[in-house]
């Protein structure tokens, strides 16, 4: 599982439906627009939470560093650390084995949307700018050194607050949005910095508090 909603049942279904085991809990950073379905899912199938190193939350869970493989079955997902939105934000490249050897696709969860990016500025507290920057090198060093055919899958599309110019469309690829996404048009990071900082929509008032019961703070 990568990223479950609060409301697990769905998944637990789903998994028996298929004679499946959920082995692995993957959450793409700490979440701030929904209380995360982590931990319920891994009390009731004995899963860990896997999340990245620098991720400050109050619960057990298996800390993922950039670069490790994690084999299941026929799939492999290999971790890229991609901080910007927030620190400990990973992308998930994902090689299906059955389809070939090379990797088919890549969960970007709130670094790339299809027509969009992450917003850098929840943490706040002066934050915003540096986030910026790290957003920068993980989309123009990390994600734009992918293939164009790789296929991008991130975890909102319109509608979401957690980026702007979100396009209404689920996912995309690496090349549509190298050539068609407005925040990946810049040759400098300053101009990129400017770009995703200006014209935020206000963060809606629940952010804070979802990040807060998703660190396990409360």
């Amino acid at each position: 599982m990568v990223d479950p909603q609060h409301e697990i049942e769905p998944y637990v279904e789903a998994a028996a439906e298929k004679n499946m085991r959920i082995t692995h809990i993957f959450e793409t950073h700490v979440q701030a627009d929904h209380v995360s379905g982590a931990r319920r899912l891994a009390v009731i199938t004995g899963a860990p939470v896997l999340l990245h190193a620098s991720a400050p939350v109050a619960f057990p869970h298996v800390a993922l560093e950039d670069g490790e493989e994690h084999e299941l079955g026929n799939v492999r997902i290999t971790v890229l650390h991609t901080p910007g939105h927030t620190p400990d934000g990973v992308c998930l490249v994902v090689t299906d084995r059955t389809r070939g050897p090379e990797p088919w696709f890549v969960l970007t969860g709130d670094t790339l949307f299809a027509g969009g990016v992450g917003r850098p500025d929840l943490l706040g507290h002066g934050a915003e700018s540096q986030l910026a920057e790290q957003l920068y090198d993980s989309l123009y060093g990390r994600l734009l050194k992918l293939p164009d055919h790789l296929e991008v899958f991130p975890a909102h599309f319109g509608g979401s607050a957690c980026g702007k110019g979100l396009s209404g469309k689920p996912g995309s690829t690496i090349g549509f949005e190298r050539r068609f996404n407005p925040a990946l048009q810049f040759s400098s990071k300053a101009e990129f910095v400017r770009f995703v900082l200006a014209d935020l929509p206000p963060q809606p008032e629940a952010f804070a508090e979802h990040r807060r019961q998703n660190l396990g703070q409360v």
